[in-house]
């Protein structure tokens, strides 16, 4: 029996890991033809300039959103778990008038900063009136992180699928014209039109489920403020992070050039969005999941290592292949102009290793309410991964970006390893560790063909060793989750 349950623990996990890595796979393509055509269009500078708006306004996002879009999914969900319908759609409420609160306040802020903005990002220039114009774009993310956090307390795990393909579907439509038109002049107003396409799509979907109801009045607000008080460690986690991007950012515009920032966000980028497929789920399920449970202990670590094992099990042969591949997505994604990206890419796959493990492991504290943990950790990533980043940049150029990557991930590792299991008694299973140990020298083995001049040597080492990521994890997943007896039955109800 309890050898059945594993395995049913095992399949959700990776039901819903393929579900959301599907819909963000697709999601992926369709962004592949954007960012084609975006790079071809406006080029690494255009891509630069595009680069410092979108950390900008995301810094300034995170800075007032009062973390609403992690905080509300915990207190929607136990009002979900518990069918307290009332209680739901109180929280619900509440969620709605805070995050209207925010997106006020964010436009306001930003239309007040503009100048400073314009300042501290460029350096050149008077761009005030762009930071001016894109002001809307922060209420609207606002509000529309409030309704996704609604969503996925409520298990709308079907609309979110569809909120995310629409979403990117209308920033295809939207954004190629117009840049295709004004260049680089679309900037702004494309940023403006995708957040508004993005609030529109979400909220058709959300409030068709529970309609808007909101109240600025003081009781209400007060029922929030636990809500907004675990928030308050997840703003200044993003306050940190967007600042430590922002930080990065303009150091490489200002040390580098426009062209290298550019660079460097189409090599972070590939990276971190196509791992994104496996680590998609994370909100939608795992955390969720993860907070149902009552107590430290066993119960704990099983739910954390199981997530963690399937992670490296579907990342890492996507890992190795994009490791070899490189040479040919990079003209693919982007085109031949992006190929310096390369050096850093490959060490910055290397770290998604790394993040398989402990992003699993970093949602203890969100799960058990300690919201000044989280905010410590976020903290102490964020300034070592600065600091590496001007250190490795001086130093190494481009490619020292993705040793710092790299170097602030394993900083990140043992640290969250270390203090979980200090803090909540936390422990890597045996099963965890022997994936890792499998999988992760292979990744290595992989960045080691890259260095082989000859071609022939370069293709047939890394396709073998591509071949045999796969055969682990098949192997493993086969015995974990009887893999291929759900797909001869799904096979057959099709056929």
């Amino acid at each position: 029996m309890e050898k059945e349950q594993s395995q049913n623990n095992y399949s959700h996990i990776l039901k819903y890991t393929g579900i959301f890595g599907g819909v963000q796979g697709l999601n992926i393509l369709i962004a592949l033809v954007r960012n084609k055509f975006v790079a071809l269009i406006l080029g690494p500078y255009g891509m630069g300039l595009l680069s410092l708006f979108n950390s900008t306004i995301h810094f300034l996002s995170d800075s007032t959103n009062l973390g609403l879009g992690m905080s509300a999914v915990k207190n929607i969900s136990v009002a979900y778990a518990q069918h307290d319908e009332e209680r739901l759609r109180r929280s619900i409420k509440v969620v709605r008038s805070w995050s209207l609160l925010t997106a006020v306040f964010g436009m306001l802020l930003c239309v007040v900063l503009a100048p400073l903005l314009s300042q501290w990002t460029f350096g050149w220039g008077n761009h005030a009136l762009h930071f001016a114009l894109l002001s809307p774009v922060v209420g609207m993310t606002a509000i529309t992180g409030g309704e996704l956090a609604i969503m996925k307390g409520t298990r709308e795990l079907g609309n979110l699928a569809r909120q995310a393909l629409f979403s990117i579907v209308a920033a295809l439509f939207i954004s190629i014209p117009i840049y295709y038109i004004w260049g680089e002049e679309a900037i702004v107003p494309s940023i403006v039109l995708m957040g508004l396409s993005q609030m529109i799509i979400t909220i058709s979907y959300s409030f068709r489920s529970y309609p808007p109801h909101f109240s600025l009045r003081g009781s209400t607000l007060r029922q929030g403020m636990g809500m907004v008080k675990l928030g308050t460690a997840f703003l200044f986690a993003g306050m940190f992070g967007s600042g430590s991007e922002f930080v990065v950012k303009s150091f490489l515009n200002n040390a580098g050039s426009q062209v290298i920032l550019g660079l460097y966000n189409a090599g972070y980028m590939m990276a971190f969005t196509y791992a994104g497929m496996v680590f998609s789920a994370m909100e939608t399920d795992y955390f969720p999941r993860l907070s149902s449970v009552p107590t430290v202990g066993t119960q704990l670590n099983d739910v954390v290592n199981k997530q963690i094992e399937v992670s490296l099990l579907l990342l890492s042969p996507l890992l190795a292949c994009f490791i070899i591949g490189l040479p040919i997505i990079i003209p693919l994604l982007y085109s031949s102009d992006f190929l310096p990206v390369m050096g850093m890419s490959q060490l910055t796959v290397l770290a998604m290793y790394l993040r398989a493990v402990k992003l699993p492991v970093a949602y203890l504290p969100l799960a058990r309410g300690d919201s000044h943990i989280y905010l410590l950790m976020e903290t102490l990533y964020d300034f070592v991964f600065a600091a590496l980043s001007i250190v490795c940049f001086l130093k190494f150029g481009l490619v020292g970006m993705g040793i710092a990557i790299l170097g602030a991930a394993v900083f990140d590792f043992f640290l969250l390893i270390f203090y979980m299991r200090y803090r909540y008694h936390y422990v890597l299973s045996r099963g965890v560790q022997v994936i890792f140990l499998k999988q992760a020298p292979i990744g290595v083995a992989v960045y080691a063909v890259t260095f082989l001049h000859n071609a022939w040597a370069y293709w047939i080492a890394g396709l073998l060793l591509c071949a045999l990521s796969v055969y682990i994890s098949i192997t493993i997943l086969h015995s974990k989750t009887h893999l291929w007896e759900h797909l001869t039955k799904r096979f057959r109800r099709q056929a």
